[in-house]
């Protein structure tokens, strides 16, 4: 990777080992920066004791984004409670010990609410007829699905590839609007983060889906 001050882990949002990750990671690599997938309304939302959404978010999510994000929640919250670890802990981790060394926090995603706002005007006809299709073809498979990965652990690369290159296939609209830009501002903000730190160690905390694009993209001139 072209930026060596830069050091990636990627997480899963629900897995206990990405909170033990975090921790190692932070007391072995001792970064100056930690830098977050997250933005500044998601990390409010993150360090608020009240983390559900209020019908006041719609005024910046819009009534789609709003729908879509509830129902990403609810998906989220529902796979946390089988493993019993809640959305966002590693994340959390990694603020709680910025704070315990005095460690600088860099946000580094999009905004969540131009992100949702881009995802619904994009989003063709086509692939949410394929979205119920697929909705409906869950409800018969769930335990398939949970039965083939491990929840409390991060995906092995395998799996997230074959993930990603199914969503980029079945909704190109979503994979370019909620990976391929994100992974592309995300590997920006780090760079810019290295060439005005260039002393100090960065460690970013991204999801696993994130994290082998975001390096290619950093190795590049």
């Amino acid at each position: 990777m072209k930026y060596e001050n830069i050091t990636i882990i990627g997480t899963s949002h629900i897995s206990i080992d990405s909170i033990k990750e975090v921790k190692l990671a932070i007391e072995r690599e001792k970064p100056g920066i930690i830098a977050l997938e997250l933005d500044n309304k998601r990390f409010q939302s993150l360090i608020s004791k009240k983390q559900k959404l209020k019908l006041s978010d719609i005024k910046y999510l819009g009534f789609k984004g709003f729908l879509m994000n509830l129902i990403g929640s609810y998906v989220e919250r529902k796979l946390g409670k089988l493993v019993g670890v809640a959305p966002g802990s590693e994340m959390k981790m990694a603020i709680k010990l910025a704070k315990k060394y005095k460690l600088k926090i860099a946000l580094i995603d999009q905004d969540i609410s131009v992100t949702l706002k881009k995802l619904t005007s994009s989003i063709t006809l086509k692939e949410k007829l394929t979205f119920i299709k697929d909705l409906i073809k869950g409800l018969f498979i769930k335990d398939k699905l949970l039965k083939k990965i491990d929840l409390r652990k991060v995906p092995e690369q395998e799996f997230i590839d074959e993930m990603i290159n199914k969503v980029k296939q079945n909704y190109p609209s979503i994979h370019k609007v909620l990976i391929e830009e994100r992974n592309s501002i995300m590997s920006s903000k780090l760079k810019k983060l290295a060439e005005k730190n260039p002393e100090s160690k960065i460690l970013a905390i991204i999801g696993a889906g994130h994290k082998n694009e975001v390096i290619k993209l950093l190795s590049r001139n």
